[in-house]
């Protein structure tokens, strides 16, 4: 158990509920996490148990006590993975949509890092702890794609900083929504979390600098085929450039259309540029359209 928060409340907090008052101070606390603390007696008032919806008064005390994050030991599993190329190094892997790269507080297993623990066995760098071995970027859980994985810490370091100085190229296919007017564009806009639905990003002027390159491939009577690079690597990027500019991909649950019928997101990481860490050679590697892609595609009349 860490040591024990002491927090006073003052003229302006009171009347505050007592779960909303903890959170405030605290953005990385979830409304539900603090919620669990107060019914499990481990934030009180004056010293005695109260209600997340107790509202509070002057002069109050509110004790916190936030237990120790232990981080769960995770296990190998034998899961199949799509292997584009491994050495001593690296590993790039295709990983499958709805496949999460790494395991989080709640998830942990069935990832990205549970199959890579099973196959690599010891071998990944550990920069980034248990929850995350040998992981430098990340693909969403509903993008497939490419996504290199490192197995020592002489590689890691060199491939962050490769990411850091723009220096790895990431290529994306996408449907969208709508038939585009031009042939290519640039989308330059700063990203950040939404005022309203923190849990979502968005174009917003005080976020940070994000730019997206896109050409289209192919216009269909509904959608249209682009290949997307982003330039810089900020979350959710792509998905919220898209809808940004009023073409939504398609099967995208968070930022697509509310009637979309479409239950799978139609972004696939296809492409992708490094420089291997040791040996100083370029690596390309490319993967072929995937089926749930090409199906809609051939589903639909061609206007190009």
């Amino acid at each position: 158990m860490k040591d024990q928060i002491t927090l006073n409340v003052k003229e302006e907090d009171s009347g505050k509920r007592l779960d909303l008052f903890v959170q405030s101070p605290y953005p990385i606390f979830s409304r539900s996490f603090v919620q669990t603390l107060i019914k499990d007696k481990l934030i009180l008032v004056n010293n005695k148990p109260s209600k997340p919806g107790y509202r509070l008064k002057i002069k109050d005390k509110v004790f916190v006590n936030v237990p120790e994050i232990q981080e769960p030991r995770i296990q190998g599993e034998k899961i199949p993975l799509d292997i584009a190329f491994e050495d001593d190094d690296l590993i790039v892997v295709n990983k499958s949509q709805g496949m999460i790269t790494h395991p989080t507080s709640r998830v942990y297993r069935d990832t990205l890092v549970n199959a890579l623990l099973y196959h690599c066995k010891d071998s990944l760098s550990g920069i980034n702890g248990v929850l995350r071995p040998g992981i430098v970027h990340r693909l969403d859980k509903e993008t497939s794609g490419l996504i290199v994985v490192c197995k020592n810490d002489k590689s890691h370091n060199e491939i962050a900083k490769q990411f850091k100085e723009r220096k790895i190229k990431k290529y994306y296919l996408a449907i969208v929504h709508g038939v585009l007017k031009y042939d290519k564009g640039t989308i330059n806009k700063p990203i950040g979390r939404n005022r309203i639905h923190r849990e979502k990003m968005a174009v917003v002027t005080n976020g940070r600098n994000a730019i997206t390159h896109f050409k289209v491939l192919k216009r269909l009577d509904r959608f249209s085929l682009l290949e997307c690079i982003p330039e810089t690597g900020r979350t959710h990027q792509i998905r919220v450039h898209l809808a940004n500019m009023g073409h939504p991909i398609v099967g995208d649950r968070i930022y697509g259309k509310k009637n979309d019928p479409c239950k799978l997101m139609m972004l696939h990481a296809y492409k992708l540029v490094f420089v291997h860490p040791k040996t100083g050679k370029q690596i390309a590697l490319e993967t072929e359209i995937p089926d749930r892609m090409v199906d809609l595609l051939n589903n639909c009349r061609d206007l190009s």
